[in-house]
């Protein structure tokens, strides 16, 4: 979960460089022991990698949900399952700082996990920023609170993880954090718990000063299991490619298990996270990612869905499960849930071909012949065409598909590729060639605009701009434009990209924003700066047409 980091912040550069001088988790030095095979009684961890019971790469793709904050919203599991993802981490509480999620709260949500053929990943969330935060409580207290729940959690082996607590120690004297996630992990060994244990780095999360990195390999070996996986939480220290790439190589050079267990998209007043890299890094690299947070953030920027609703994503769910290496794009149900097996080998038949309709200036719909496969076919992956290159450019889980982002006027060549539970991909249906509209003002445009100030501080503000779309066709390649009365200046934005001349700007939409469905919305934050007054807007337009105001 973010939080202010302004110290890490200002002695990061240097910290990072030292990263490079301590020499730790180099491939010659550092080696992961297999866990023995005795105790891989359902998820553990295989050569560095996190597997199923059956040996099956396991490969999480899901988001953060804040349970202990929010229990009546079980239904969010059900939601993000909907949207593709097959993890979901669970903030609980041992009831040191909030609420104790009581043992048949948590039966509950495993069941309900179980239901939804979700991998549940429990963690205390009470231990966030021990010794600087002096409400949170200890690793030793969350053990304890497990150990309480042994009877719940026995047997579940194969769906739930452990994570023992969130970011268990902040900025201040982040060297203690060793010792007691090893005491914590050994206590939980000898009360007999056999689950893949996950642990969380200091720093808040983010490992700035390089503790976890440099002492992982020491952690891992007290597990006597050899199921432990390491979890780094990325936000805005983590604003550069290399930064992230180094951090992650490092464990898995070094065999050593490891995942993004939150992460961050939009920009704050202390950075702007790299979360494109994020995503293709942990791709490229076979390893699990869990966005923060699915909806409730005190700070809304956060929230994947607006108000626990899956049909109002904001721009940052937008880019979580539908953009490039997204969760729709990426995810792969876990094989205990029956979805495939590691036997399958069996690749889907090619899709039928392509066929386009509502073609805009930016914007089109393709749909084609559904495959079919021996178990059961999961998605499809639509491409792009150029030469003898591809370029992915949608995912989806049913035979249609909306491909946004285009340039007016263009001929472009698409196929698609179907895949199974088990990984196999089918051969490439035919092409189909499609050439977008001249481009133009969509006519008669219906839209309101919500904007509302999320926050302020002395010579700046972060702003949300919400677009409703009340005509009945979706708008494709739009553009907002409004005006500040009082010197405001647009600094940095997301989901959108803004042109500013004086107090006049322009917004056009990013490729996960362009399309405005029928009654539906996309959301634009952003940061800015301002004087002593902050008047917000009163009138909109879209595309030229004046908009209603909410």
């Amino acid at each position: 979960m973010r939080k202010s980091r302004v110290a890490a912040l200002l002695t990061r550069l240097v910290t990072l460089l030292g990263l490079v001088a301590l020499g730790v988790l180099g491939p010659a030095t550092a080696h992961a022991q297999s866990s023995p095979g005795a105790l891989a009684t359902g998820l553990h961890i295989s050569d560095g990698r996190l597997v199923e019971g059956n040996g099956n790469d396991f490969i999480m793709r899901g988001v953060n949900h804040a349970h202990t904050w929010y229990p009546g919203e079980t239904q969010s599991l059900a939601d993000v399952k909907a949207l593709g993802a097959n993890t979901v981490r669970v903030v609980l509480s041992n009831g040191h700082r909030w609420t104790k999620n009581s043992a048949a709260d948590v039966a509950g949500i495993v069941s309900q996990c179980k239901a939804n053929r979700l991998i549940c990943v429990l963690e205390v969330h009470d231990t966030t920023g021990y010794g600087e935060d002096a409400a949170a409580g200890t690793l030793d207290q969350a053990a304890d609170y497990w150990i309480g729940l042994k009877d719940v959690l026995v047997g579940e082996e194969n769906y739930v993880i452990v994570n023992i607590g969130n970011e268990p120690w902040g900025n201040t004297n982040p060297a203690g954090w060793t010792d007691p996630t090893v005491a914590a992990i050994k206590k939980l060994r000898n009360a007999g718990f056999e689950h893949t244990i996950m642990v969380d780095a200091p720093n808040w999360g983010q490992d700035w000063q390089g503790v976890m990195r440099a002492n992982a390999q020491a952690v891992y070996d007290a597990d006597t299991t050899g199921n432990l996986i390491f979890s780094i939480h990325m936000y805005s220290v983590y604003d550069t490619a290399q930064e992230i790439t180094d951090y992650l190589n490092a464990f898995v050079n070094a065999g050593l298990p490891i995942l993004i267990g939150e992460f961050g998209g939009p920009p704050d007043q202390w950075g702007d996270p790299d979360e494109d890299t994020m995503m293709a890094a942990a791709q490229q690299l076979r390893l699990g990612y869990l966005a923060w947070s699915w909806s409730g953030n005190t700070d809304p920027i956060l929230d994947l869905s607006i108000g626990f609703d899956p049909s109002r994503l904001s721009s940052w769910g937008q880019r979580i499960f539908n953009g490039a290496n997204g969760i729709a794009q990426t995810s792969r149900e876990a094989t205990v849930f029956g979805g495939g097996n590691p036997g399958d080998t069996q690749a889907p038949t090619a899709p039928g071909t392509p066929t386009a309709s509502a073609v805009t200036a930016t914007s089109l719909t393709l749909a084609w012949t559904a495959a079919t496969d021996n178990v059961g076919v999961t998605g499809y992956d639509v491409v792009r065409i150029s030469g003898g290159s591809e370029t992915t450019v949608a995912a989806s889980t049913t035979n249609t598909v909306a491909v946004t982002g285009l340039t007016a006027d263009t001929t472009y060549t698409f196929a698609v590729y179907a895949r199974d539970a088990a990984g196999n991909r089918s051969a490439r249906s035919a092409t189909v060639n499609v050439t977008t509209d001249e481009g133009g003002s969509t006519p008669g445009v219906g839209c309101s605009v919500g904007y509302r100030v999320v926050g302020e501080w002395p010579g700046g503000f972060q702003g949300e701009i919400t677009i409703r779309n009340t005509g009945t066709t979706a708008v494709s390649g739009w553009t907002l434009a409004f005006a500040f009365a009082n010197g405001q200046t647009v600094t940095n934005m997301w989901g959108g990209t803004p042109t500013q001349n004086g107090g006049a700007v322009s917004v056009t939409p990013a490729s996960y924003t362009s399309t405005i469905p029928a009654a539906g919305s996309v959301t634009v934050g952003f940061t800015g700066s301002k004087g002593t007054t902050n008047t917000s807007p009163t009138a909109f337009s879209l595309n030229g047409s004046t908009c209603a105001t909410t």
